[in-house]
């Protein structure tokens, strides 16, 4: 069942790009001109199906090759613009997860067996979100509130960590800047979550986690652009007798299928941190607009 629905998702989400038809046209593609700093206008529709493969052999906890771990996740993002002004989005976030531990093939993400003691498979999140453009004058600088309302039952079951058990309230801070000619654009974002709740139920409830990002991209052509990114992840002890840090080192591509529909790969490498994992990520989106 969980695999027909994610392929429900993303054949809908290609029969949107291949179909849908924006009344608004503007300069060049989705890619250059609605970056997650700008926001869609009334009665368009922005989806994104966003996939991310992490896993590892390497941690701060302990020295030399581990077991492999995995943890795949898959995110659909919807929103809809209100008002005339393009500065409201209203929407809604669903995530699903699946990981395997215990030296399980990295791609065996993908089977959803539940193996006991090896595998947990799930929707483990829902959230209400809200992007908005707290300045008039400055509609390249946004922000992305989001309350992340949890799913599971248990964090871990067997020795098989899911997801998180606790409510997390999140904030993303968007700010492009394009330079003239219009070949290079800079990309930067913050990243805020407030994790609470019972400190029983999750090793990251009662904490703040900041998520510094930057990208650069080029765009050869309006249709394809090659970028860099560099992150920095803190999670902060606000009572939850853990703390924890990484930086993430990377780089990717997006492309402009239709003029709806756009397709991104990234890559990121976790270079250094403490008491978290030192692995790596593999990471592919769709995103449709109409």
């Amino acid at each position: 069942m969980q695999k027909k629905i994610m392929l429900t998702v993303f054949l809908g989400l290609i029969s949107l790009g291949l179909t849908a038809q924006d009344d608004e046209q503007t300069a060049g593609s989705v890619i250059q001109t609605l970056t997650p700093s700008k926001l869609i206008g009334k009665g368009q529709y922005d989806l994104k199906w966003f996939n991310n493969l992490y896993t590892q052999t390497e941690s701060t906890f302990t020295d030399g090759v581990e077991p492999r771990e995995t943890f795949f996740t898959s995110t659909l993002e919807a929103y809809t613009g209100i008002g005339e002004n393009r500065r409201w989005n209203l929407g809604v976030i669903l995530e699903f997860r699946s990981n395997v531990i215990a030296d399980r093939g990295a791609l065996e993400v993908f089977q959803f067996d539940g193996e006991r003691g090896t595998a947990r498979s799930g929707f483990t999140s829902i959230a209400p979100s809200v992007k908005f453009v707290p300045l008039k004058n400055v509609n390249n600088f946004s922000i992305q509130s989001s309350f992340f309302i949890p799913l599971v039952d248990n964090e871990v079951e067997e020795g098989v960590f899911l997801d998180q058990d606790g409510f997390i309230w999140h904030n993303r801070f968007f700010y492009d800047y394009t330079f003239a000619g219009g070949d290079w654009q800079l990309f930067t974002e913050l990243n805020s979550e407030l994790n609470f709740g019972d400190k029983a139920d999750s090793f990251a409830n009662n904490s703040l986690r900041l998520t510094p990002g930057v990208f650069l991209s080029y765009f050869p052509s309006s249709k394809f652009t090659v970028l860099a990114l560099a992150q920095h992840s803190q999670l902060i002890d606000l009572g939850s007798n853990f703390s924890q840090d990484f930086t993430a080192l990377g780089g990717g591509l997006k492309y402009q299928l239709t003029q709806e529909l756009n397709l991104e790969a990234l890559y990121t490498n976790f270079v250094r941190g403490n008491d978290t994992g030192l692995g790596e990520t593999f990471n592919i989106g769709l995103r449709a607009v109409f």
